[in-house]
């Protein structure tokens, strides 16, 4: 619920995973790493290739999936995990507080014959309180209402950290009230757009079909969502330009917010939200609101209600009877992303509880399945990775002195947040009822929406998490100035305690790294070490900077992601500058290890440490994916394709080039090597 939650610099891994459980999946990982070798290719001409071939090619996209990679088969196993502990606490006596919870939810989520007997009735009390709007003053309670249970419309409100006084929470709004992924779907006039957009409009008919309206009138609802998305989408920033923070910042007042949107009344909205009282908001994106009142003025009061249904509907649908599953499935699963098969409901009803229960889920976790020991490791190899970038900064060529010393101090103030919480979130107020579904669903969305706003004019805390701890993932947050490694990232293929220190650093080591280096990226760098909005940096130093940036920025647009896409170089900078600086400053550190420990430099399957090393980091990103999801990933995620997260950052390292060999004019030597960090 964090708004400015782009900015929370996180590598976008899907999965959950467990550590003690998994041992004799360790050993088998391992073992994994010549086997997803393609010795045909050449490492100097494309090492993604040589990395993941025969990985790829034995590796299919599963049915139920979009995209597959080395993270999903370890989000299958880790499924089978947290099925294990959501079945036990749902049929276990004497169950704790939080199991009871846990258990329940998951118990009632998975009774899908349950659910479709209630049929969408469930609905209706939600669906009399739309109908009974009698005209658009009534909007601004009604707002509140749906929002307050995690119905989104409209607009966006969400508490968050004041970017030039990051050390309290303020109010937040921002655009919103689309369902399709971003305002260029509803703007963009080329064949596939239109195509979509017609996909679209059909599942918004056969939704409200299935809830009983004649074709005829579903059509003309389809139309009347698809206009009113479409003039929100118009007034909508895009989101290159909203990864400037100075952007996405306007600090005004309640009254210079409302004088922006006269026809909505935002004092009324917030009284029926229940906001603590505040005088200053950030409004991340002025002329949205400015756009939003001419449409609140054009629209048609019956087109709004049937705008909300559907915002309703679509919001609730896996809480709904299985023809909405499905047909919400057919729209966002197999048209958007060229998924074949629906998951199961059980994989289903596993994410939805960690989504909605993630640290009562969490807890249980970490005491069955993450030893003490796993964060021991961890919190060395960081100090390591720290002390490479403390180096690395220190000899920067191009850096003064007076900006180097300010980076040394931002690096020094980082925090490490590893495995999980150091106290839980307490789930007591929030009720959890077996056989209500759709109850158990808006409850836990009213929880935690309250739980975000009650937050507004209190101070941040920074030891608050925004992960689970079992999801395979982690982030760097500029205002927090932190690093966040969840207990389900600490295992292979990022880290596995059997292997060398060059695999595991050309994992772990390469994750840590990047994720310190998402302090110091293109927006990482205009925070100081307190978190806050500032300019640290000389003239000479920023221009320099920038300049090198730039360098990325080229390089990765010449990228082709899919057909006639190319990776967006400057929505992807941030990322590909981490992979670049993490690689790199983990390289760093597995020499001055190896140094510091006199091993040998032996060969291991045939390769020196140094080449295990970059295989290690090549075979994170094995990945298979549909046409459909490729060409979303590049229109709209801030992180490249595996390929070019592998080869983009390795030709760039004359490292990389003298462990294998290559030469100047192979394609993984690149003639103008972009530097950064």
């Amino acid at each position: 619920m964090r708004l400015f939650r782009f900015l929370v610099a996180a590598l976008v891994l899907a999965g959950l995973t467990a550590t003690a459980a998994f041992a004799q999946e360790s050993k088998e990982a391992a073992n994994h790493l010549v086997s997803a070798l393609d010795k045909t290719a050449d490492p100097c001409v494309d090492f993604y290739q040589f990395a993941c071939g025969s990985w790829k090619k034995n590796n299919p996209i599963p049915s139920d999936q979009s995209i597959w990679s080395r993270f999903g088969e370890l989000a299958e196993r880790n499924r089978t995990v947290l099925r294990g502990i959501l079945e036990n606490a749902a049929q276990a006596a004497n169950r704790s507080a939080n199991e009871q919870k846990i258990g329940d939810y998951y118990s009632t989520c998975i009774n899908e014959d349950a659910i479709n007997k209630k049929g969408v009735a469930v609905l209706k009390p939600e669906f009399d309180r739309i109908n009974a709007l009698k005209d658009k003053a009534g909007l601004p309670a009604l707002l509140a209402h749906l929002h307050g249970q995690g119905i989104e419309g409209v607009f966006s409100f969400y508490s968050g950290a004041d970017f030039k006084n990051a050390k309290e929470v303020i109010a937040q709004a921002d655009q919103g009230g689309i369902s399709l992924p971003d305002r260029d779907y509803y703007l963009k006039d080329d064949a596939a757009s239109l195509e979509l957009r017609k996909a679209y409009v059909e599942h918004l008919a056969n939704t409200f079909k299935l809830l009983g309206d004649s074709p005829e009138k579903a059509s003309a609802e389809a139309k009347a969502v698809m206009e009113i998305e479409t003039a929100l989408a118009k007034g909508s920033m895009d989101r290159v330009e909203r990864r400037e923070p100075e952007k996405i910042y306007h600090k005004i007042s309640q009254q210079e917010w409302q004088a922006l949107t006269p026809s909505f009344s935002f004092t009324k909205y917030l009284a029926d939200l229940g906001t603590p009282a505040f005088s200053s908001i950030n409004v991340a994106t002025l002329d949205f609101f400015k756009a939003l009142d001419a449409e609140l003025k054009n629209v048609n009061l019956d087109d709004l209600k049937t705008y909300l249904r559907w915002h309703l509907v679509r919001s609730q649908s896996q809480s709904l009877p299985k023809a909405f599953v499905d047909e919400d499935f057919n729209f966002y699963g197999k048209t958007l992303q060229g998924t074949k098969e629906l998951q199961a409901r059980w994989k289903r009803c596993v994410a939805a509880t960690d989504g909605d229960l993630g640290e009562a889920l969490g807890q249980v976790f970490v005491e069955k399945y993450y030893p003490p020991e796993a964060k021991e490791r961890t919190l060395k190899m960081v100090n390591q990775l720290e002390a490479a970038l403390r180096q690395d900064i220190s000899e920067l060529p191009w850096m003064s002195e007076a900006t180097k010393k300010q980076a040394l101090v931002k690096l020094d103030a980082i925090q490490n947040k590893i495995g999980y919480p150091t106290k839980w979130r307490d789930y007591s107020a929030l009720k959890i009822e077996k056989g209500d579904a759709l109850g158990n669903s808006l409850r836990a969305n009213a929880f935690e929406i309250h739980r975000q706003l009650a937050k507004i004019g209190k101070p941040l805390d920074k030891q608050e998490w925004q992960m689970t701890p079992p999801t395979v993932n982690a982030y760097y947050d500029p205002t927090e100035n932190d690093i966040n490694f969840p207990a389900g990232i600490l295992q292979p293929p990022f880290y596995d305690f059997k292997a060398d220190d060059a695999l595991n650093f050309g994992g772990m080591g390469a994750v840590i790294g990047h994720e310190l280096t998402h302090g110091f990226d293109d927006q990482g760098a205009l925070f100081d070490p307190e978190g806050n909005l500032k300019n640290w940096w000389t003239p000479e130093d920023e221009k320099a900077f920038k300049e090198r940036t730039q360098c990325i920025v080229d390089e990765y647009d010449q990228f082709v992601a899919v057909g006639d896409l190319h990776v967006r170089g400057k929505l992807t900078l941030g990322e590909n500058t981490a992979d670049n600086g993490g690689l790199r400053i983990a390289h760093m550190a597995l020499m001055k290890s190896l140094a510091d420990s006199g091993k040998h430099l032996e060969k291991i399957d045939g390769f020196t440490p140094e080449q295990r090393f970059f295989i290690g980091w090549g075979q994170i990103w094995c990945q298979n994916q549909t046409e459909q999801m490729a060409r979303l990933l590049a229109t709209n995620n801030e992180h490249s394709p595996g390929n070019f997260r592998t080869n983009g950052v390795v030709q760039n390292m004359p490292e990389f080039q003298k462990a294998w060999g290559c030469k100047a004019g192979q394609p993984m030597v690149r003639a103008n090597a972009c530097h950064v960090w």
